[in-house]
């Protein structure tokens, strides 16, 4: 039978969603203590990857079990994961839905604070910068969903089989003090760094280093910047991710007081 596992976790300690040697990710403590419950090797496939130090609030993953237990895995499992993974939901699902392949929407938010905290230094993007112009940030985020490639903006574009991402809705949002920053972007899929770059280069426009109509220049003529860094990845978010048979809602906050209806207002 294929399971499909809504979890969340955060990022801050692992490098990354996927296996890596010698270094630890998520999926190796899922599949490690899904392992030691089941009593047998089992093998769960993400619906995607995020990199180290980036959050979810919201992610999938598949997993094939034939045997039956006669137990609560749901209580189980996670009381055997650490405090920064959780389990929401356990979904049997007809037929072989595939985790990664079969999602139609991801989105990401990133959060940016231009004060020192330390309650959100793991949880959002510090950038000492009080007087971001968060207007030419806007012009510059309104513009993603009128472009489809994004090969100026990915780290490393040549690994990839193509560069094309449909971007639906691309948003920034601030709370009443504008001291805190939210972007938030939606498509069917995201290229390597490709949200953490577009960051950088939002945060290039508020401080006035970097044009609106430069930043667009790159999304036209598909070149790479000469300079090209991605935002710090605590800041990262994969927020929410939906397929034709499935859209759940977001049961994991994401940074503090940052789901609150009224704490955020678009720009």
């Amino acid at each position: 039978m294929r399971y499909f596992v809504h979890i969340g976790y955060k990022g801050t300690r692992y490098f990354g969603w996927q296996w890596q040697p010698d270094k630890p990710s998520v999926q190796e403590v899922l599949e490690t203590t899904l392992s030691k419950i089941l009593k047998k090797p089992t093998k769960i496939f993400g619906c995607g990857r995020t990199d180290s130090g980036v959050h979810a609030s919201q992610f999938f993953f598949h997993v094939d079990i034939e045997q039956e237990w006669n137990f609560d895995l749901f209580f189980r499992w996670n009381r055997i994961l650490p405090e920064d993974i959780a389990i929401f939901d356990i979904m049997a699902l007809e037929g072989l839905p595939h985790a990664r392949f079969d999602a139609v929407l991801r989105t990401y938010d990133y959060f940016i604070h231009t004060y020192k905290d330390p309650f959100l230094s793991n949880n959002s993007g510090l950038y000492l910068f009080p007087n971001l112009n968060v207007n030419e940030m806007k012009r510059a985020v309104t513009l993603l969903p009128e472009y489809n490639d994004y090969r100026a903006y990915c780290k490393s574009p040549d690994k990839n089989e193509h560069t094309i991402c449909n971007v639906s809705s691309a948003s920034l949002l601030t709370n009443s003090t504008g001291t805190r920053i939210r972007f938030q972007i939606s498509s069917n899929r995201f290229l390597g760094r490709m949200i953490r770059i577009l960051t950088r280069k939002l945060i290039e426009i508020g401080t006035g280093t970097l044009s609106v109509d430069e930043f667009e220049s790159h999304l036209i003529s598909k070149q790479t910047p000469a300079l090209i860094l991605p935002a710090h990845p605590q800041g990262l978010y994969l927020s929410k991710v939906t397929y034709p048979f499935l859209d759940l809602p977001v049961k994991g906050d994401f940074v503090v007081d940052a789901t609150s209806k009224n704490f955020w207002k678009e720009v």
